[in-house]
């Protein structure tokens, strides 16, 4: 039985801003992603402190939201079985110094902050992530 998903993925504007967009998105084709749907766009703090509202109690919760509406970001909507944590193992750790060899985060993340690319963690994060960006 096969457990095809959607998760939602953010090149973020570190990568982006070093016209990375191209090779990540091909690292997903290349892994077995299909990508759904895609979008460059720029967002503003508002909406990025919605987006990341369930970070808000957190200490880095304003640097994230500020990084991410800090320019032009590609959302992404892939589908794979098991998509979620397939996403998540290649994206790698959160900083680029403990993630694997071959993930996206070892390959171009630069800090914990700007680690490149963002995935969603939950099937349920995934549909009210995809919904954020592609159903508004």
């Amino acid at each position: 039985m096969s457990n095809i998903e959607r998760t939602l993925s953010i090149i973020k504007p570190d990568a982006v801003e070093r016209n990375l967009d191209g090779q990540i998105k091909d690292m997903f084709l290349s892994n077995g992603f299909t990508i759904v749907q895609e979008k460059k766009i720029k967002i503003g703090k508002l909406e990025a402190e919605k987006f990341y509202k369930v970070h808000e109690t957190k200490p880095f919760y304003n640097d994230l939201c500020t990084y991410l509406s800090s320019g032009p970001i590609v959302v992404m909507t892939l589908e794979k079985e098991n998509a979620i944590l397939a996403n998540r193992e290649l994206m790698g750790s959160t900083n680029p110094k403990d993630a694997k060899e071959g993930t996206i985060r070892k390959k171009f993340g630069i800090s914990i902050d700007k680690n490149s690319v963002h995935g969603s963690d939950s099937p349920e994060n995934a549909k009210i992530e995809i919904d954020f960006f592609f159903n508004s």
